[in-house]
């Protein structure tokens, strides 16, 4: 069996058939993520071209589906009649390509004369192109109806192979160019890791087009000079532009979805990050933030930080600065770098003033201390408030004699 593989290309590729209906989900997908934001800023080209981009994409593949296909010939009673339609979404979608390109390489802000005439330029070529299909399909003699290998079957059919020739040349040209574009942006010194590698996946999206075009191409020249290599067009080039469309969907979703997720991991990181604090001060406020079911997880973290931030601010009147100087000298002479011990400090003294209101709640306000600085680094004592051991070092150190303390110039 592997050696009849061997010697059937047709057979081995068919053994990795992807259906179309595969990168028309994740197409869908990623129109689905971006729609929100396209419709909230429809006045931003960038997001339209996007949108524009991702919509042809699924049609390209709903409407070249092999049941699609025959469906649209019975429906409309024209054999072949689906052939002019999904080269035009092919090319609709080029020219969408490009424009996007130009959008991004000139940004938002450019509205000079030459990036207006480049996306003119491309509306009227890919447009043109699109008529041409049409033209030439009408003129051409198509009587037979192919569904899966219409390019090599009509390669040398007058019109038909114009036909052909014209889509694989456009979608060429526009790969090309978008490919270079994509993979000069890549190299680009300061990119966000997630658009690094969204881009990347749009990079090899777009070269593997380059190889769904070769082998059209090289199958249709195969034909004119009567040899036979329409496994290139049946065979290779369907997985090749499916896989292709997948990539390009995820080069659009990944620094969407992957900001998304990293926004969220750090915010419940913050969160999780607060909770020794939280826990002392709600031990202080006798009580904590009550549970909201639909609460999203930044108001959780706006929640507890208000929360802690509330019951810190009246806890300052307790507040030692002798205890702190002297609680940071000693995380510095146990060795801990001049951050954390100051941050340990911070923890050993308001760890102190909860015992001091607890045995004497009702002190007066007589101007206390400036809780300013407690209240910035929240973050840092609550995660020293994670090493006890830490914190008892750093207090017995303070309780030794004096003579044991660093001395200071």
């Amino acid at each position: 069996m592997s050696t009849v593989l061997a010697l059937d290309p047709s057979g081995l590729l068919g053994q990795l058939y992807i259906s179309f209906w595969i990168p028309t989900v994740v197409l869908t997908a990623a129109l689905a993520i971006k729609l929100p934001t396209i419709i909230r800023l429809w006045r931003d080209p960038l997001l339209r071209s996007v949108g524009g981009l991702l919509l042809l994409a699924c049609a390209v593949f709903v409407f070249a589906a092999p049941a699609t296909i025959a469906r649209v010939n019975r429906i409309t009673g024209v054999p072949n009649f689906a052939a002019p339609l999904v080269y035009s979404l092919l090319t609709a979608f080029c020219g969408s390509c490009l424009l996007l390109i130009i959008a991004w390489r000139n940004g938002l802000s450019d509205r000079s004369t030459g990036t207006r005439r480049a996306m003119r330029l491309v509306i009227w070529a890919y447009s043109g192109v699109i008529v041409a299909l049409w033209v030439l399909f009408a003129l051409a003699d198509a009587p037979v109806e192919r569904v899966r290998d219409l390019d090599t079957y009509y390669a040398n059919t007058p019109f038909m192979r114009e036909e052909t020739l014209l889509y694989l040349l456009a979608h060429c040209t526009a790969v090309l160019i978008t490919s270079r574009l994509i993979w000069n942006w890549v190299r680009t010194d300061g990119l966000d890791a997630w658009l690094r590698w969204g881009l990347v996946c749009l990079g090899v999206g777009y070269a593997l087009n380059l190889i769904f075009d070769a082998a059209k191409l090289t199958a249709v020249g195969a034909r004119w000079t009567g040899h036979d290599l329409d496994w290139l067009s049946t065979d290779l080039a369907p997985p090749v532009a499916c896989l292709s469309a997948i990539l390009i969907a995820v080069g659009f979703i990944l620094p969407h979805v992957g900001q998304f997720l990293h926004d969220r991991w750090r915010v419940r990181l913050v969160h999780r990050e607060l909770r020794p604090l939280y826990l002392l001060m709600k031990s202080v406020n006798g009580s904590g933030v009550p549970f909201v079911l639909r609460a999203s997880p930044d108001l959780r973290l706006i929640r507890r930080e208000t929360f802690i931030r509330d019951v810190l601010l009246p806890l300052a009147r307790h507040i030692d600065e002798d205890l702190r100087r002297r609680s940071y000298d000693a995380a510095l002479a146990l060795g801990f770098p001049p951050g954390r011990a100051k941050a340990l400090a911070a923890a050993v003294t308001i760890q102190d003033a909860v015992g001091r209101r607890s045995r004497a709640p009702d002190v007066c306000d007589t101007g206390g201390p400036d809780p300013t600085v407690l209240l910035q680094e929240i973050g840092a004592v609550s995660r020293a408030l994670r090493k006890p051991d830490d914190l008892d070092a750093v207090r017995a150190r303070t309780a030794a004699p004096a003579q044991d303390a660093p001395v200071h110039d």
